[in-house]
């Protein structure tokens, strides 16, 4: 991943650990660090659930880094009326899905905490709504549209799930592991709600991992979804 001062390209999986991780790259960068090993727990300081560690090696340099680059082939369909898609979090996934999702199947709100977690350029197609509280701002999200979450905290994304649950909508999406799954579906239960209508994890696991690879698979899904109600 290559972080510079006021950019980023490429990613270590996003979330609240990236966020972490380029924050601590520019401070390196300020204070001339030339390199530097940094392990840091995948837990609750991070706001996750799932376990483990991972250890970073930040190495500073002032040669270019040649970052592959992904292109996005949107998905096509013909629909004269378009759904309505509100995606939580602007992150990798975030941008991907806004990439590959066809515009002419889907209205997309764009929620996230803040301005600065958006790319600088978003399509026009897409209303961008920075939200302090998102949890909130979902229990009055519209019950006809199709929710898409990945932000960059599980806490988060936890009460978005259990917003929604109680608001309705037309589909839920998380973005997550079989065990994120396995937690969240426990801790909605223990609140007396029945998560069964998440669909955790998002995506098609054959794809792979990559934020591209998770946002051509739910495009994949969104679509279908979307042309069996039309058909219905």
């Amino acid at each position: 991943m290559k972080v510079t001062a006021d950019a980023f390209e490429g990613t270590i999986g996003g979330g609240a650990l990236e966020y972490q991780a380029i924050s601590h790259a520019r401070e390196m960068l300020a204070n001339k660090v030339p390199e530097c090993l940094k392990t840091i727990p995948l837990g609750p300081d991070l706001g996750q659930c799932c376990g483990g560690a991972v250890a970073l090696k930040f190495t500073r340099t002032e040669r270019a880094v040649d970052m592959p680059k992904f292109r996005i082939h949107p998905l096509q369909s013909n629909w004269d009326h378009p759904g309505f898609l509100w995606l939580w979090g602007a992150g990798h996934v975030g941008r991907a899905v806004v990439g590959a999702v066809p515009p002419q199947a889907f209205k997309i709100t764009w929620v996230d905490a803040s301005p600065s977690r958006f790319p600088p350029e978003v399509p026009g197609r897409v209303k961008v709504i920075p939200a302090a509280d998102m949890p909130l701002l979902a229990s009055r999200a519209p019950v006809y549209a199709h929710h898409l979450i990945f932000t960059y905290s599980h806490d988060i994304d936890l009460a978005l799930c259990a917003a929604l649950l109680r608001r309705g909508a037309a589909s839920i999406g998380l973005i997550g592991s079989d065990t994120k799954r396995a937690r969240f579906f426990k801790r909605l239960s223990a609140l007396g709600l029945d998560p069964s209508p998440i669909n955790c994890p998002i995506g098609d696991k054959s794809l792979g991992k990559a934020p591209e690879a998770i946002a051509t698979g739910v495009a994949r899904q969104l679509v279908s979804c979307a042309g069996e109600r039309a058909a219905g």
